[in-house]
């Protein structure tokens, strides 16, 4: 809230160059604000009194915008990539999948490992974490496994997270 904005009777008003200028009324700080051409701001208003501070709030609303914008380029966006296996796989499709999971895991991203058993493939869920497991470490150079083989209905998950450069 800016100016007007602010209803509590008193608050505590720190300068514009962040120097403490006391406890005063609202119409006070609300003077002292447009005497020195800029906005009265509220910064803090579950203390009390609530803390505002003198500034030009136009500068400020553009350097917050211009902060976020930063941080969010900074922001590495991590992807779940999928690669899907099956109880019969051969040994071909196996190192193309490998191929794809060490690709994805190079750029940063997260392989999400799914196999998914068909009618009586069921009765054999070790040997299908079998495949899973044999599949993660092939890719344990470069990724870890987040936790042990999960089974969920008829599909066993991993995650694969790239490992950290050093």
């Amino acid at each position: 809230m800016i100016n007007e904005q602010i209803t509590a009777p008193q608050v505590r008003l720190i300068g514009e160059n962040g120097e403490q200028l006391g406890i005063l009324s609202r119409d006070e700080a609300l003077a002292i604000a447009e005497e020195r051409g800029y906005d009265l701001v509220l910064m803090s208003g579950g203390t009390n009194p609530p803390v505002c501070k003198i500034l030009d709030y136009g500068k400020f609303k553009y350097d917050a915008l211009k902060k976020d914008k930063e941080i969010k380029k900074a922001q590495k966006i991590i992807e779940t990539k999928e690669v899907r296996l099956s109880m019969t796989i051969e040994e071909h499709d196996i190192a193309y999948r490998v191929a794809s999971a060490t690709k994805f895991l190079k750029e940063g991203n997260k392989v999400k490992v799914t196999l998914r058993m068909k009618g009586r493939e069921q009765a054999y869920v070790k040997k299908a974490i079998e495949v899973v497991k044999e599949f993660c470490a092939r890719l344990s150079d470069i990724g870890s496994i987040d936790k042990e083989p999960e089974l969920l209905g008829r599909n066993i998950f991993v995650v694969v997270s790239p490992k950290k450069a050093k």
